[in-house]
């Protein structure tokens, strides 16, 4: 599937923030069909039980997947709290493999959004999947003292054009 645009990263979030030394760091691109998705790697360091992460991150990385599926349209980022999360965990999520994310909005009424998320591994198996829902609120009512563009700040051009499934790559630039 193309890429149709890449999206910013923040700077401390345990799932995209680029300044924490203890994060997932993963990207998250708009994609052709109006999904969002991310191509990542957990670490050792976010296991539960050897070999496998730890379902409070898998269910943090479903989470994020679905508030970034709100930001495919373009223009402003639409920010908002998380009202339910309903995750299952099909199969154990390994670390150091890269892995695949993929969060599309199924519902969105108002000030309320639902979204359908997922992490497969690299041939398109479900390991986990979300049912998330959300408020939608302004970031200054979020977080004080704190602008959205302070907060999402990173913007890295990665040349990724394409997230393929298979036993190929998982992306192409």
């Amino acid at each position: 599937m193309f890429v149709t645009e890449k999206q910013r990263n923040s700077k401390m979030c345990v799932i995209c923030g680029l300044d924490n030394p203890f994060g997932v760091r993963a990207p998250f691109y708009n994609m052709e069909d109006g999904s969002v998705m991310s191509v990542f790697r957990f670490r050792e360091e976010h296991q539960s039980y050897p070999g496998r992460v730890h379902g409070g991150l898998i269910s943090a990385m479903l989470d994020e997947m679905g508030l970034r599926a709100l930001w495919t349209g373009g223009g402003e980022y639409t920010y908002g709290v998380t009202l339910s999360l309903e995750t299952k965990y099909r199969k154990p999520v390994p670390y150091g493999e890269d892995l695949i994310g993929r969060g599309v909005i199924v519902k969105e009424s108002g000030n309320f959004v639902t979204a359908d998320c997922r992490i497969l591994d690299r041939f398109g198996t479900v390991l986990a999947n979300g049912l998330i829902k959300y408020i939608k609120l302004s970031v200054e009512k979020i977080a004080e003292n704190i602008s959205a563009h302070e907060e999402m700040c990173y913007l890295d051009e990665d040349g990724v054009r394409e997230i393929v499934f298979g036993e190929t790559p998982a992306v192409r630039s």
